[in-house]
């Protein structure tokens, strides 16, 4: 399981960091981090998803107010 996340399209309500410790709050710059992420793209990061933080990982996604994290399984679907 893969999580991207578009740190531009963040707006730092930091819902994600409350759901997941993998996240952190960037408060210069009123974002959050993904610890432990690769940039993809500009802006765009991912990192795989432990086993055990599964749930986690798809409860940040899906509380993130603007949809910045998305959450794919092995094959590349979307599953968040």
């Amino acid at each position: 399981m893969k999580v991207r996340f578009d740190r531009e399209t963040c707006i730092g309500m930091f819902q994600c960091v409350a759901e997941w410790d993998a996240f952190e709050e960037d408060e210069d710059e009123g974002k959050a981090d993904l610890d432990g992420a690769e940039e993809v793209a500009p802006g765009i990061f991912e990192r795989e998803v432990p086993e055990d933080a599964e749930f986690d990982a798809k409860f940040a996604a899906r509380s993130c107010p603007v949809d910045a994290i998305e959450i794919y399984d092995e094959d590349g679907e979307q599953l968040v």
